[in-house]
């Protein structure tokens, strides 16, 4: 195709040869493998000139967007090669995005100016299977991420985790609550406490009934009231409607805006979620992923969390 479009430009064989850096028999023998694989005559050769074919002119004009097309292939798949540039998906849990995604969001800008980072905030089921579908490419999550496909969806991905840190449960309660402001707190009282959780769907609500269990709290313990994000979730604690349950890095930003809320921390060990990227088994970008997760790691050591290396 390269050498039909230098003699379609240059309507000389000699021309068009010096101009691709080949000879020109070799040129002229892939003009004619061009048009026998076409079934079509795109010349008219005689001693003096070299003509195109009625057939010819309309091949040469869609010739040359081809080979604009190629080259634009090619030169994505060069920029491929680069590490951190072109778009990255990243899916982040909502108990984890308003809180991290500031440490993030910094380290693009500052270390990976190149990098199209695109975020999406959805619950743990439809990340992951945006992960598996290829809609998305790496996800800041609780881990580990469930082994089999949530109900409603077809599969579940397999996942790659690489562990960035391990952070703490605290508990939130009314300042004028018996458990406001203590240090020590034992398990066992969320055995009784009027606790309040996210909805459905949300890994935290999970991992809160999960130590809830292991204090001994009833597995049938009622829970009355929900909210679909800590944001609520702490309003309705200062409100004076029962206790919940935060992870330590969303803390200062929700439990810092009322007065009225006050935060205990249990006896070590402290019940606490580790926080991972993960990403689909096999993916072609795994190296880049797990420095990106050295990078973070690092990060976020000025958060309240304990940095968690790779296995």
């Amino acid at each position: 195709m390269r050498a039909f479009a230098a003699v379609a430009e240059h309507l000389h064989f000699r021309e068009a040869a010096a101009a691709l850096g080949m000879s020109q028999p070799a040129l002229s023998g892939a003009v004619a493998a061009l048009e026998e694989t076409l079934g079509v005559q795109l010349l008219e050769r005689t001693t003096r000139k070299v003509l195109l074919s009625p057939a010819g002119e309309r091949m040469a004009a869609r010739t040359r967007t081809v080979l604009h097309a190629v080259g634009e292939l090619m030169e994505e798949a060069e920029a491929a090669q680069a590490p951190f540039t072109g778009v990255l998906r990243l899916g982040v849990i909502p108990t984890a995005a308003p809180y991290l995604l500031p440490t993030v969001l910094g380290l693009v800008h500052q270390r990976y100016p190149d990098l199209d980072l695109q975020v999406h905030e959805e619950q743990t089921a439809s990340l992951l299977e945006g992960l598996g579908q290829g809609r998305l490419d790496l996800l800041l999550c609780a881990v580990p991420t469930p082994k089999t496909a949530p109900m409603g969806y077809t599969q579940a991905p397999r996942i790659l985790e690489v562990p960035l840190f391990d952070e703490d449960f605290v508990l939130v309660t009314p300042d004028d609550h018996p458990a406001a402001g203590r240090s020590d707190l034992p398990r066992s009282m969320l055995r009784e406490l009027d606790l309040l959780l996210l909805d459905e769907g949300h890994c935290l609500r999970d991992q809160a009934l999960d130590i809830c269990r292991e204090a001994g709290r009833a597995e049938g313990a009622s829970v009355t009231t929900t909210a679909a994000g800590l944001s609520t979730l702490v309003q309705l604690v200062a409100g004076g409607m029962g206790v919940t349950l935060l992870p330590r890095t969303a803390v200062r930003v929700e439990a810092g805006r009322n007065e009225s809320l006050r935060t205990a921390c249990f006896a070590d060990p402290a019940p606490s979620r580790r926080i991972a990227l993960a990403m689909r088994e096999g993916a072609a970008r795994e190296e880049e992923f797990r420095a990106f997760g050295d990078a973070l790691r690092a990060a976020m050591r000025s958060l309240p969390v304990r940095p968690v290396l790779p296995p």
